[in-house]
């Protein structure tokens, strides 16, 4: 047999993505509490939405996704023109590292940021420049100290997947005045429904009036269409231009976009999913630590735990695994001590105290 093509320099060397664990062999219905998803599910104006496109799937989607453009527009008070569309937020991010990355580029990222941000940064041939997070956290400081004149795009997640941390809005600011007029600040809020803390705020107000700012949210968390993979981008006018000559022309299906339309207008739905983060996650948290492990805090829909070591943090996910529970390890991101579990349900919550208590006694 002759060698395969080879593909272009660098892509071999690209830790592929690997999405949290789905299945423990023998265990018919887990608890699966490793990707962040909404515990209560779809809301049933999307559902219903979602079934009612079934009418129309052997039709091509609206590729200018014009009822959810207005639908996002209207929500959230932002001009319809200005707004991308994707399949996922992780698509968005693509598109901008292959509209603005050539070959020698830079991208900025926190240590800990988003790996997405990374995998297409590097497709595109470009470098990637990590932060340090001594905290936990990226500061303006740290990014900005990476920052040369190969940046081309420097992303923040507020608040950040896996450690729960968030940016305030002056840190944001400060941020983008540091950043040179050419490098493209994105800030990715795919949690941003979730945050209660009083000094943040969604920089959809500081994007309107900037040239080189773009903010991501998603729809696969709050509104529970992870499985639909939709996501938008608010950016300048040139920006989206730029974008739209390369996006594919049907990159959002036809039930995505309609159970999406739906969801933004199920206020209802949105409600009870932040009600039922905001009651469990300081108690789970404080149950956590009870058992002394360390448990960071978090603005996000999940809780980032920390062990005395790796092997301790592999032992408590194998424990939980035993319980039928699966959470996220966390080793790909720089933190093998540590394991992040998303809040599920109240049911799914008392079994992760229960299992994580057996676990602590030994």
């Amino acid at each position: 047999m002759t060698n395969s093509p080879a593909p272009k320099p660098g892509i071999l060397d690209i830790a592929p993505y690997v999405g949290g664990k789905s299945a423990i062999a023998g265990v018919a219905e887990p608890m699966k509490l490793s990707s962040n998803e909404n515990a209560l599910g779809a809301g049933e104006k999307a559902r219903a939405a979602y079934e009612a496109a079934l009418k129309n799937i052997h039709l091509y989607p609206d590729g200018r996704a014009g009822k959810l453009r207005d639908a996002v527009a209207e929500h959230h008070g932002l001009e319809p023109e200005r707004l991308i569309f994707g399949n996922g937020s992780d698509e968005v991010f693509a598109l901008l590292n292959q509209t603005y990355l050539t070959a020698g580029d830079n991208i900025v990222s926190g240590q800990y940021g988003f790996l997405a941000y990374r995998i297409s940064a590097l497709a595109n041939q470009a470098e990637v420049k990590l932060a340090p997070e001594p905290e936990f956290k990226a500061t303006p400081e740290a990014l900005l100290a990476q920052v040369d004149d190969r940046t081309r795009i420097v992303y923040v997640s507020s608040p950040a997947n896996p450690t729960g941390s968030y940016n305030t809005a002056e840190e944001i600011r400060r941020l983008h005045e540091g950043l040179p007029a050419d490098v493209i600040l994105v800030v990715d809020e795919a949690y941003a429904e979730f945050v209660t803390a009083p000094d943040w705020e969604t920089s959809f107000g500081l994007a309107r009036d900037a040239a080189n700012i773009v903010v991501t949210r998603t729809f696969s968390k709050i509104h529970g269409l992870g499985g639909l993979r939709i996501g938008f981008g608010y950016a300048p006018l040139a920006i989206c231009e730029a974008i739209d000559r390369i996006r594919l022309p049907f990159n959002v299906s036809v039930p995505g976009l309609d159970a999406a339309t739906a969801a933004i207008g199920d206020e209802a739905h949105q409600q009870a999913s932040r009600d039922l983060v905001e009651a469990w996650r300081p108690r789970l948290t404080q149950a956590i630590k009870g058992f002394g492990f360390e448990v960071f805090p978090s603005a996000g829909n999940f809780v980032l735990v920390r062990f005395k070591d790796a092997a301790q943090a592999a032992a408590a996910n194998d424990y939980l695994n035993s319980k039928g529970i699966i959470v996220r390890a966390v080793g790909g991101y720089g933190l093998p001590d540590c394991l992040r579990i998303t809040i599920g349900t109240e049911d799914q919550n008392r079994a992760v105290i229960d299992a994580l208590s057996e676990f602590a006694a030994g």
